[in-house]
């Protein structure tokens, strides 16, 4: 199992427990979710954020477009644009700083 294969499996564990948390959240507050769906999982765009950050290259894009679409298909068979990865990532951020701080306390 490579490096990437253990982020992605120690996220998405996490992810599949926090999520159903998550969604009781926005429902008790109020808060509409919309339901469009990803091509990726939110397990998948934090393992490539986590692995672009270990990895040494100095941008997202570089890394998105010459590491991740060209080496690991196998590992994301839904690949999507680096445009619509842009606002994927962005609609994670929160997810993942929570991610981030509950690891680091670990819960």
């Amino acid at each position: 199992m490579n490096n990437s294969d253990i982020v992605f499996v120690n996220i998405d564990d996490f992810y599949q427990t926090f999520l159903h948390e998550w969604e009781k959240h926005l429902i008790s507050s109020g808060v509409k979710q919309g339901k469009k769906p990803f091509r990726l999982y939110v397990s998948e765009v934090m393992t490539i954020v986590i692995t672009f950050h270990q990895s040494g290259y100095r941008d997202l894009q570089t890394y998105y477009i010459h590491f991740v679409c060209r080496y690991l298909t196998n590992e994301f068979p839904e690949l999507i644009s680096y445009t619509r990865m842009l606002n994927l990532t962005q609609g994670v951020l929160v997810r993942f700083a929570l991610t981030s701080h509950i690891v680091r306390q670990g819960r």
